[in-house]
């Protein structure tokens, strides 16, 4: 199974997540979310397996996300609006960010990963 992870160096769920997939046996490939951003169809997919809500696929907590005032425009923003402003900026993405080919999660939680891979 292919996995790809997205990851930024300064993040402890970064490091956490790789730390386990290593722990777990599980090859993947890494690669630096600002300066490689997951692809469009990457994006698309965490939007629909969020069910819309752009908070889950956005670094919410991140400086750009603050700056930008993306907390009062997310929820007015159309899909199409929101992979935009992911594509135009790794920063603005959740990290970690795994890709399979029948499953992408955002941020590091071990169940969800588990089953993700699994």
């Amino acid at each position: 199974m292919s996995v790809t992870v997205y990851t930024y160096r300064n993040c402890d769920g970064c490091r956490r997540a790789v730390r386990w997939l290593q722990a777990e046996g599980i090859a993947f490939a890494e690669k630096p979310i600002r300066e490689q951003p997951p692809t469009e169809a990457e994006l698309k997919r965490a939007l629909a397996w969020a069910g819309g809500d752009g908070r889950r696929a956005f670094n919410t907590s991140g400086r750009d996300y603050r700056e930008q005032g993306l907390g009062t425009q997310l929820a007015d923003l159309s899909e199409a609006e929101k992979i935009a402003r992911l594509r135009a900026s790794g920063n603005l993405v959740r990290r970690p960010f795994l890709v399979t080919p029948r499953h992408v999660r955002t941020g590091f939680d071990e169940a969800a990963w588990r089953e993700a891979l699994g």
